[in-house]
C-alpha cells in the first residue's frame, strides 16, 4: 500500500521554497542568454572606404571610416589590379607603395601623407583612418587624382577583411555598398 504524506506547514513551505529556487534559476538562465545576445549585437563595426576630392583646397583623401559599434580589427587587404592579385602586406602595408608600382610617376608626389594598413590595426568608433591624403599642391592633387582614377577604369579593386572583438568578420570592397559578413 501507498503510504500517505502527510501535509503540514513545513512541508508545504519546503516544497514552494525549492519551486521558487527552481523558477529563479530559469529566469536567471533566460536573462544570461538575453545579455549575451544583447552584447553581442552591441559590437558591430562598420567600416566604409572613402575618397574625399576637394578640388578648391587641392585636397584628394582616400580613407576608411568606421560608423559602426565597437573596433574594427584589420585582418587582411587585397588589391586586385589587370587580373592580378596582391596581399598588401607584401608592399610594407602601404597603398602608396602598391600604387608606385602601378603608376610610378606618383613617386615623384612632394605633399603626401600616408599611413599603413597592418594588420592588427584597430580603427575606433566614429574614427576616420588616412591612408593618403594630398594638400595644397595642385600638381600633387591632380597627379594622384588622375592617376587613382586611371587605375579605378582599369579595374582596381580594394579588398578588406577585418574583424570585432568578438571574432565575427567582416569584408569590404570599393564596389560594395556597405560590409559584408563572412562565415
Amino acid at each position: 500500500m501507498a503510504k500517505k504524506i502527510k501535509w503540514n506547514s513545513e512541508r508545504i513551505l519546503s516544497l514552494s521554497a525549492m519551486t521558487m529556487s527552481f523558477l529563479t534559476l530559469i529566469i536567471f538562465i533566460y536573462q544570461t542568454n538575453l545579455m549575451s545576445r544583447q552584447n553581442y549585437l552591441s559590437i558591430l563595426p562598420y567600416l566604409s572606404i572613402s575618397i574625399s576630392n576637394n578640388a578648391g583646397d587641392n585636397t584628394y583623401s582616400f580613407s576608411i571610416e568606421n560608423f559602426g559599434v565597437g573596433p574594427a580589427i584589420i585582418e587582411s587587404v587585397m588589391i586586385k589590379h589587370k587580373g592580378e592579385s596582391f596581399d598588401l602586406a607584401d608592399f610594407n602595408d602601404e597603398v602608396l607603395t602598391f600604387l608606385k608600382t602601378r603608376v610610378p610617376e606618383l613617386d615623384s608626389l612632394k605633399v603626401i601623407s600616408y599611413s599603413t594598413l597592418d594588420q592588427g590595426l584597430a580603427i575606433p568608433v566614429n574614427a576616420t583612418y588616412n591612408i593618403m591624403e594630398v594638400k595644397n599642391s595642385q600638381e600633387d592633387y591632380q597627379l594622384l587624382r588622375n592617376s587613382l582614377n586611371k587605375l579605378k577604369e582599369e579595374g582596381l579593386y580594394f579588398e578588406i577583411i577585418y574583424r570585432s572583438m568578438q571574432n565575427e568578420r567582416w569584408m569590404i570592397t570599393n564596389n560594395t555598398k556597405g560590409p559584408e559578413k563572412l562565415e
